[in-house]
């Protein structure tokens, strides 16, 4: 039987619900790629080469900080109306990048996209697991996931057709009308069950203390580095004063009423363990993303289009395993999946640390699709289960926090990783490592990567019983025994 918060959600038509969920992700993941393959044909026409980097890191920062404060004010303001919000700001930001005539409007632009983007991400998800039942989650996560799967493969390939034969600006302009189309058929097929009660009061002093160390933190974790150097005043001052700031929030979340985010329920190993798993899935996946393309063109000499698609295959084994997540999961329960998915990561970690300068692409290839097969059976099986435990006003938060703790371990892995590399190479004129030290410096990366996987191992062993598939194996077992 369905929850009762799905039985409300069924009166609304899902598959149009899910299509404009989809829609909306392929907005999000597109413009997370799209723009790699333009930059450099944006910065020859609007100038200010020096904030190319800010393109990327704008939308990553204003993304990230959304998310834990979205899926708060979905329990309390209503999920349909944080995902039109989140929708148009995307629609805004696009159409502001459209028509920038400056480098420094066409970051705006890209801030207000994030900002957007941090809002439909973990709302989406949120609204997904209201309307569907715990049977089927695994097959809508697998096509939600599958968006980011095609937009890892055809953003990079539309930007560089855009900016090529086109403008660049209908990376951003092509937006506007899916955006418009997306509100469209949410606004129209989406009929949310109304709230009962006072409104809970919007926890604003959280919410700025959480944003102003949240941005600090992510700021000198991204440009740490690259803009200034790691140790120098200005990085020690960025990191203390998140710091400070992060304290003051947590003080404030333990003593608040209705906090932003509620910290106390990480202290539920239900909740606790997916988001510590999300944050070291956030450091793998863009560790592999930053350096397998790296390694594929700096020592294996491969062209950026085949080093693309190497690392295309993890995006390919991620859908298809997520897709399949829940026939194990209903089977085993939670826990067991999550130990398969984590021992294909580390098995495909491990795998990397067998590469070399003469290794062929396809076994890279085999590596990073195993990784993603595991990541499948990880991250999915995790999030679903935080969610079904979660009553419907604290699922959003629950959601945003594990999508927040993915952004952190995302920049963790860029900037861990990033150190790793500099101290033991030098950059090249286009901006990339190299140099004989290039094959060392990778492997090192390899191995951090391989301990990520090794505690997420750890932590996957540490999820709750799921006592549902430990009740359905009991009664198995007295059936056959009767």
């Amino acid at each position: 039987m369905p929850s009762p918060d799905v039985s409300v959600g069924l009166r609304s038509e899902r598959g149009p619900i899910l299509l404009s969920l989809m829609l909306a992700t392929a907005l999000v993941a597109l413009d997370a790629t799209i723009i790699a393959t333009a930059s450099a044909t944006i910065a020859r026409e609007l100038g200010g080469f020096d904030q190319v980097p800010w393109l990327f890191s704008s939308y990553l920062l204003a993304q990230a900080v959304a998310t834990p404060l979205a899926g708060r004010l979905a329990d309390v303001l209503g999920r349909k109306r944080l995902m039109l919000a989140g929708v148009g700001l995307f629609f805004v930001g696009s159409l502001l990048c459209v028509l920038a005539p400056t480098m420094g409007v066409l970051i705006a632009g890209r801030v207000l996209q994030g900002l957007g983007a941090g809002v439909v991400m973990p709302v989406s998800l949120t609204i997904a697991a209201d309307i569907y039942t715990l049977e089927e989650r695994a097959k809508t996560q697998g096509y939600l996931a599958s968006v980011w799967a095609v937009s890892a493969v055809v953003g990079p390939t539309l930007g560089g057709v855009f900016s090529e034969f086109t403008s660049w600006r209908w990376i951003f302009g092509v937006n506007i009308p899916l955006c418009a189309l997306a509100a469209w058929m949410l606004a129209r097929r989406y009929h949310e069950a109304g709230r009962d009660g006072e409104r809970e009061p919007i926890d604003y002093v959280g919410a700025a203390l959480l944003t102003g160390g949240s941005t600090l933190l992510l700021l000198g974790l991204l440009e740490g580095g690259s803009t200034w150097a790691w140790g120098s005043a200005a990085s020690v001052a960025v990191l203390a004063a998140s710091v400070v700031l992060l304290a003051v929030f947590v003080a404030h979340a333990l003593r608040a009423r209705h906090p932003v985010v509620d910290v106390r329920i990480l202290r539920r190993r239900v909740y606790g363990v997916p988001a510590a798993v999300s944050l070291l899935v956030g450091v793998v996946v863009l560790g592999l993303s930053t350096y397998v393309p790296i390694y594929a063109q700096g020592v294996l000499g491969s062209g950026p289009l085949l080093a693309g698609f190497t690392l295309a295959a993890m995006m390919v084994g991620w859908p298809l395993s997520a897709s399949n997540a829940g026939r194990l999961y209903l089977r085993v329960g939670f826990r067991v999946t999550a130990l398969v998915g984590t021992t294909l990561v580390l098995t495909g970690t491990g795998l990397t640390l067998l590469l070399g300068e003469s290794s062929a692409l396809a076994t890279v290839a085999a590596a990073c699709f195993v990784i993603g097969a595991g990541m499948g059976l990880t991250a999915v099986p995790t999030l679903i289960a935080a969610q079904s435990a979660a009553t419907f006003s604290e699922r959003g938060a629950v959601t945003g926090t594990t999508m927040f703790a993915r952004s952190l371990g995302s920049a963790v892995g860029v900037a861990a990783c990033g150190a790793v590399v500099n101290a033991r190479t030098t950059l090249g004129p286009d901006g990339t490592p190299v140099g004989p030290g290039l094959m060392t410096a990778l492997h090192l990366v390899f191995l951090l990567l391989v301990g990520c996987a090794a505690a997420l191992m750890v932590l996957a062993a540490c999820m709750p019983a799921d006592r549902a598939a430990a009740r359905e194996r009991r009664e198995s077992r007295e059936r056959s025994v009767a």
